[in-house]
């Protein structure tokens, strides 16, 4: 019997899948529980439609990203932070404050998550950061630190 899934089972398939179980645990385990659905034609139709969709969002999501990569290309942030006189930062510029920084300086909102900082910033000056705007899409910019002295 061929059923969609309407959530994940283990061993069976994922979420809005098509697939071939036999009659008996389709009508004894998958659909008591709400797992499934027989798969009749106007269903495996919804179902088209739904991926259909998905992919489009999906689709409108990478280049959304990819047009946030090109924005931010070599862009600077100045992110400013207590120091002391030889440039030595009192604590340290932390992924947040970078995020922050970018979305007031450059409109643009990125969780601090995908901010790739290979080290801690305790000093002032310019670091090179990368930026994980989506899977596969990654953008540098420059974080200039400037220290202020109190």
């Amino acid at each position: 019997m061929k059923v969609i899934l309407l959530t994940d089972v283990k061993g069976t398939g994922k979420k809005d899948e098509i697939v071939n179980v036999s009659d008996g645990y389709a009508r004894n385990f998958l659909f008591p529980r709400g797992a499934a659905v027989e798969a009749t034609p106007g269903a495996s139709k919804e179902v088209e439609k739904k991926r259909a969709a998905e992919r489009a969002r999906e689709a409108e999501r990478k280049a959304t990203a990819e047009k946030q990569a090109r924005e931010l290309k070599d862009k600077v942030v100045k992110v400013e932070a207590k120091c002391g006189e030889k440039g030595r930062l009192y604590g340290r510029v932390t992924s947040q404050e970078i995020a922050d920084a970018l979305e007031k300086q450059h409109s643009v909102k990125v969780d601090k998550r995908r901010i790739d900082l290979k080290e801690p910033i305790r000093e002032a000056g310019d670091v090179k950061v990368e930026v994980w705007l989506y899977p596969n899409i990654t953008t540098r910019i420059t974080v200039r630190v400037v220290g202020v002295n109190q």
